[in-house]
């Protein structure tokens, strides 16, 4: 129990592919990426649900399109019986049922299940997955720990490509550890502290689970790695705990995704989860879905043990699992290497906006703010940018009137991977200041309360950017070859923006005045140059 797992030459064999002639676009009348899409459905039978979940493909910005879970508990017995349980069994097998003809609705041909611990473990199961693969009508993956520990690792490669540190992927009954640096995994081991495992074990006595946990833990000597590393934090159990963070502190979004909790801080407040004696006392557990809530003291004392035993500088919640990890591992090495949120926001623009190639024009028309004795700007801050011009056109649908508030709540709470909070919360910021103005806002509205999840620095760059791409729109109508016939630049104390002779007629009150702002903003004098 809790030896790494030293050799990780093993592959993949997840059967030959097969060509799918139904595309996406035939499917939802032209709402995917491209013609050839096929859709893809993976099934994650764990130790405490059992979950459907369809994407649009496997792409790096894959959407997923539908997303279903029953929580059976299959694990909860396992420690003491042996056994999966008749009624657990029976909700699982209802359940593959029923996943079995939505993805025949939704015209699913490739269709991956994947089983993990409880039936890994159970005695009778060889039995369930005969059973389960008569009912969901599909070959049946049973994870090793290892396996499992790679596939946990891949899905937070998919959400963060530069990730360097110790992931814990914790189930209903194991927790799956894997030491990440960027695209090499390194030492796993898979322990067997769940929530319905000790839950089950210990007779539903938390106090009895501090030992066991601390025992079993310890005698993991490669741990003391995570020293100074985010520590990733995967798994239903753990994003619950995420949320009461949130509903206590008051903070402004609701995205798990990369949603992060200083080290101590995290310790602190799962020993209040964990010794809180009624857990419907906690803020925000009614949300919780009722059969995970007694788990929850139980993953809080394994997140705070792991977490005095490792040492990282933060912890970092994972909206990516098991499920994206077996998505990532299906795409070729080019598709892997894309950035995941350069790839969504193009993928983003094209479905929303008037003209992804004018898009991308912005990119590099503003550029030119951050050459030749401009602002400085790093590496990240640059691709966050980009990130935004992307972004900027895909309210434009929406009523004048609505469309900073519309286009910053979708940026604020989409999809999106690669990308931290404060990151997250630049774009939503930028795209609302392309539309409405750098005007002060509210006290009490949204863009005054996500302001306070980042500095000053980011909020300043978000009002540039934010004025730079409302100037543009106004000098290209959001259409593209005209602001890349157009030049920007400094001349000294003024910034100066060059119209040619074939679009001089474009030039006008309001694209002074937006151009004025945004001098402003730069301190600068502005000045418009018709050319000759």
């Amino acid at each position: 129990m809790g030896r790494p797992f030293a050799d990780f030459s093993w592959a993949i064999a997840w059967g030959s592919s097969r060509q799918v002639t139904v595309s996406l676009t035939q499917v939802f009348g032209g709402r995917g990426k491209t013609a050839d899409l096929e859709p893809l459905g993976v099934v994650d039978i764990g130790s405490n649900s059992v979950r459907l979940v369809v994407y649009e493909g496997a792409t790096r910005a894959a959407l997923p399109i539908f997303n279903e879970k029953v929580l059976a508990g299959l694990g909860k017995s396992i420690a003491t019986t042996g056994q999966l349980g008749e009624g657990s069994v029976m909700r699982a097998l209802d359940a593959l049922r029923r996943f079995r003809t939505i993805a025949r609705i939704l015209r699913v041909k490739n269709l991956r299940v994947l089983a993990t611990a409880a039936v890994r473990e159970a005695e009778d199961g060889s039995d369930f997955i005969r059973k389960a693969e008569a009912m969901i009508g599909a070959p049946i993956e049973l994870l090793s720990g290892a396996n499992e520990a790679r596939l946990a690792a891949c899905g937070i490669r998919m959400g963060f490509p530069d990730a360097d540190g110790l992931a814990g992927d914790l189930g209903g009954g194991s927790l799956e550890m894997i030491d990440i640096s960027g695209d090499r995994l390194n030492d796993a081991v898979t322990l067997p502290l769940g929530g319905l495992r000790l839950i089950d074990q210990t007779g539903n006595r938390i106090d009895r689970a501090l030992a066991l946990v601390d025992e079993t833990v310890s005698q993991v000597d490669w741990l003391t790695r995570g020293k100074g590393r985010p520590f990733y934090a995967v798994g239903g159990t753990w994003r619950a705990l995420a949320k009461l963070h949130m509903e206590q502190t008051g903070y402004p979004l609701r995205v798990m995704q990369g949603y992060s909790i200083p080290t101590r801080e995290a310790i602190e407040f799962c020993q209040v989860v964990r010794r809180t004696r009624k857990v419907m006392m906690l803020p925000g557990m009614d949300e919780v879905a009722r059969a995970r809530r007694d788990i929850v003291p139980f993953g809080a004392l394994v997140l705070e043990r792991v977490l005095e035993a490792l040492a990282p500088s933060e912890v970092v919640f994972s909206v990516y699992g098991i499920r994206e990890g077996l998505l990532f591992s299906l795409m070729p090495r080019h598709e892997q290497a894309k950035d995941p949120l350069l790839s969504f926001c193009e993928d983003y623009a094209r479905q929303r906006s008037r003209c992804v190639r004018q898009a991308k024009e912005l990119c590099t028309w503003t550029d030119a703010l951050f050459q030749r004795g401009g602002l400085k700007e790093t590496v990240e801050e640059r691709r966050l940018r980009h990130a935004a011009c992307l972004l900027s056109d895909i309210g434009w649908q929406a009523h004048p009137d609505y469309r900073g508030e519309q286009s910053l709540n979708l940026v604020a709470h989409a999809g999106m991977a690669g990308i931290d909070h404060p990151g997250r919360i630049f774009l939503a910021l930028a795209v609302y200041y392309r539309h409405v103005g750098s005007a002060d806002d509210r006290e009490d509205d949204l863009p005054s309360r996500l302001k306070l999840v980042v500095g000053k620095r980011a909020q300043k760059r978000a009002r540039i950017v934010g004025a730079a791409i409302r100037a543009a729109h106004m000098l290209s109508i959001g259409m593209p070859g005209v602001i890349d016939e157009t030049r920007l630049f400094y001349d000294g104390p003024k910034l100066v923006l060059v119209i040619p002779r074939s679009y001089r007629a474009l030039d006008g009150e309001r694209l002074r005045r937006r151009f004025a702002v945004l001098a402003g903003l730069l301190s600068r004098e502005p000045e418009i140059r018709l050319a000759d």
